[in-house]
C-alpha cells in the first residue's frame, strides 16, 4: 500500500471525520479490546470527538497540526498533535502532545503508522519546547511498545472520560 502523508486541509474534513470514527471503533470496540462503553456515553463521546464540526475546529486551530495518510483509494491513517493537556505535574506551558495516531486495520503492519509517528514527532520537536507527551489506553500494549521504542517512558496514569465511563490511561513522556 502506497500512501503519501500530508497536512490535513479543510476539504479533508468529511473523510477525516469518517476515518477518525472508524479507526476509534476498529481499535476500541471491534478489535480485541471491545471496551463495553455505555451506549449513551459512547454516542456523546463520538459526536463530540469525531463529528465533522469537531474535526473542522481541530484543523482550523493554528495550535494543532493534523496529517493524513492518503492512498489512491482514500485516507488510511492520521496523526494529530497540539498543546499538552495531560494531567501531569511536570507538564509546562507550551509543551506538545501527540493526541492521536491511528491507522486502519487494513494498513497496519505496512510502516504507515511509524511514518505518521515520525512526522508528528518531528513537528513537535521543531515547534514545541521541552518533552513530548502522550496518553495511551492502559490495555494497548502494542502501542506502548511502539512508543517506548521511540524513547517514551511511562510517567503517570489518569482516567480518560468517555461520558460516565473512564478509561484507565498511561501518560508517556519523551525528553
Amino acid at each position: 500500500m502506497i500512501c503519501s502523508i500530508r497536512p490535513a486541509a479543510a476539504q479533508d474534513v468529511p473523510a477525516l471525520a469518517a476515518l477518525k470514527l472508524a479507526t476509534f471503533r476498529e481499535t476500541f470496540l471491534e478489535g480485541g479490546f471491545a471496551i463495553p462503553y455505555p451506549p449513551a456515553d459512547l454516542a456523546a463521546f463520538e459526536t463530540a470527538s469525531y463529528a465533522p464540526a469537531a474535526v473542522a475546529r481541530e484543523i482550523a486551530d493554528p495550535g494543532h497540526a493534523t496529517w493524513v495518510a492518503e492512498g489512491a483509494d482514500g485516507l488510511h491513517g492520521y496523526a494529530h498533535v497540539g498543546p499538552c493537556k495531560l494531567p501531569h505535574p511536570q507538564v509546562v506551558a507550551g509543551a506538545g502532545e501527540l493526541y492521536q495516531i491511528y491507522v486502519r486495520g487494513t494498513a497496519q503492519g505496512t510502516g504507515l503508522g511509524r511514518r505518521l509517528l515520525d512526522t508528528a514527532l518531528d513537528h513537535l520537536a521543531a515547534t514545541r519546547p521541552g518533552p513530548v507527551w502522550l496518553g495511551a489506553w492502559s490495555g494497548n500494549l502494542r502501542a506502548h511498545a511502539v512508543y517506548e521504542a521511540k524513547g517514551f517512558r511511562k510517567v503517570g496514569e489518569y482516567r480518560f472520560p468517555v461520558g460516565s465511563w473512564h478509561d484507565e490511561e498511561y501518560i508517556f513522556r519523551r525528553d
